[in-house]
């Protein structure tokens, strides 16, 4: 008889995405080399627009942690908006449901996600600005269980996780056995703004999805 999990109350470690579906962290250091490789140079309007949103952040964010919904309206939408995700190819799909099949168990995991799914193989995952910055450490074992239920398991599959102040970006392969690995964090807290190399890495996973897309 086939059992039927939910995702965010089940899979919330490391340790239980190696022991569910033998994912692993890719010890290759070439594995996730797009986030280093993001030679899109901005333009002046580009970082004085990235700027307003660190300075609105930072201004918001001294009175109180910020919802989730702030921190879509002051940070990602403008951010997406630079990004070119909000124009032809890239279609959004929001607070999608994602399952998992674990074949040898007859068991299901299944949730729903509040996602921006782009083109399938590039995915926006926020979550609620918490006191400290392991929000995102605790964010990243679901966000890899929902990348797993990507209809395109041949394709890698790329994510940015942030609670607003706080970037990651992570790189999934399911091919042979599943393997991820994370880019650095970036913060919008130190004054030399991080958002800059934040942008320049969506434009690039955004011209790789689109690619991945075409072929």
């Amino acid at each position: 008889m086939t059992q039927t999990f939910s995702i965010e109350r089940t899979l919330k470690t490391f340790s239980q995405l190696q022991t569910q579906f033998n994912l692993q962290r890719s010890t290759d250091d070439q594995f996730f080399t797009e986030w280093l490789n993001s030679d899109n140079e901005l333009t002046q309007q580009e970082q004085q627009v990235l700027d307003a949103i660190q300075q609105k952040y930072v201004y918001q964010l001294s009175d109180n942690q910020l919802g989730e919904e702030t921190i879509k309206l002051i940070v990602l939408s403008p951010l997406l908006n630079l990004a070119g995700f909000f124009d032809a190819p890239f279609r959004f799909k929001t607070e999608t449901t994602v399952q998992i099949t674990v074949d040898s168990n007859d068991i299901i995991y299944r949730g729903r996600i509040d996602a921006l799914i782009l083109l399938e193989t590039l995915w926006v995952v926020v979550i609620e600005s918490k006191e400290t910055s392991f929000s995102l450490e605790l964010a990243l074992p679901q966000t890899l269980a929902y990348m797993l239920g990507t209809p395109t398991p041949e394709k890698p599959v790329f994510g940015m996780v942030t609670n607003g102040g706080n970037f990651i970006f992570v790189k999934l392969q399911i091919q042979e056995f599943p393997q991820y690995e994370l880019s650095n964090i970036f913060s919008l807290l130190p004054r030399r703004n991080q958002l800059y190399e934040v942008l320049q890495i969506l434009k690039r996973l955004g011209q790789i999805a689109i690619q991945s897309n075409q072929n």
